[in-house]
């Protein structure tokens, strides 16, 4: 049971954080139109690239370190509470028939367990032994990344993975947005992203929500750019799972080699629907087989397996 005096330092704590900040400004605002709080929630939106910008340096040496691992085998974990969490597993979820990873590759753990996506389990985030048994579960290596996800930068559930993270010699990120966050002092890198009080205070959803969503992003995909997931800006390792990715296979062969539709269905057809086997036998001129040992040689980097089958 929490003591009154427990509340007391908690409530404490709260006071100082930049993301629970009270805004006397706002609190006749639901005396406004309904335009007018559209516009200025609009307008506190519009503030969260730049506080992101802020941090583009911090964020790539992360993303390199993290592509670095990823090279080797490692995988990259999520770890939040709430809003966090959810946006950390939003984000895991969408890397498998995005850049056709193992689901096992990237993990998003969210306190309390998948039945916290739909329902909240508030009190999960208080405990940092629970992140601690869900990463051990997961038997971590060095290879591996735990991104510790938690707006005000003092959730235990964050803060203990990241703890636990680096014992088990993993790299750790923590991602925060408040400035001088526990969080960020218990990672590798720490990315802090300050986007101010919130519209309704406390409501870390919003923009604080929308700035992890943006760093989260960033980690994935700049991370699949690295390990060679896309060719330019092109998807090459979609998964083509329905009707709607399989016109978009086509439609990325056709981009990335302008050929004809006859000469992609063959390409695709001897590839059994490999986007990037099918760009490399049209592009460097060699079959489904050869294809796939040249890029099994190059790790998948389609760059590199076609100036080997050119070169």
């Amino acid at each position: 049971m929490t003591s009154m005096s427990n509340y007391g330092d908690l409530r404490a704590e709260l006071e100082t954080l930049t993301t629970e900040a009270f805004r006397p400004e706002l609190s006749g605002i639901d005396r406004l139109s309904t335009l007018e709080i559209a516009k200025i929630m609009n307008g506190e939106d519009a503030t969260v690239p730049a506080a992101v910008a802020t941090r583009l340096p911090l964020i790539a040496a992360a993303i390199d370190d993290i592509a670095d691992r990823m090279s080797r085998g490692g995988r990259l974990i999520y770890a939040g509470a709430g809003t966090a969490g959810r946006l950390g597993v939003l984000d895991a979820s969408e890397c498998p028939p995005t850049f056709n990873t193992d689901p096992a590759e990237v993990v998003g753990l969210i306190a309390g367990g998948p039945s916290a996506m739909v329902t909240s389990i508030e009190g999960a985030e208080d405990s940092k032994e629970l992140a601690a048994a869900d990463l051990e579960a997961l038997s971590l290596t060095p290879d591996d990344t735990v991104v510790g996800v938690s707006a005000s930068g003092r959730t235990p559930y964050a803060v203990g993975a990241v703890e636990h993270a680096r014992v088990r010699g993993a790299l750790t990120v923590g991602l925060s947005c408040n400035a001088d966050s526990a969080l960020a002092a218990a990672a590798d890198h720490g990315i802090e992203i300050v986007v101010g009080p919130e519209l309704l205070t406390g409501s870390t959803r919003l923009k604080s929500g929308t700035a992890q969503k943006l760093v989260l992003n960033m980690l994935s995909t700049i991370t699949m750019i690295r390990l060679g997931k896309t060719y330019g800006n092109l998807m090459v390792d979609v998964r083509a799972s329905n009707e709607k990715l399989r016109a978009r296979s086509r439609r990325i062969v056709a981009l990335a080699t302008g050929a004809s539709d006859e000469e992609i269905e063959r390409a695709l057809a001897t590839t059994d629907g490999e986007v990037k086997n099918a760009i490399l036998t049209i592009l460097g001129e060699v079959d489904g087989p050869t294809a796939a040992r040249l890029l099994a040689e190059s790790k998948g980097h389609l760059r590199a397996a076609l100036a080997a089958a050119t070169g």
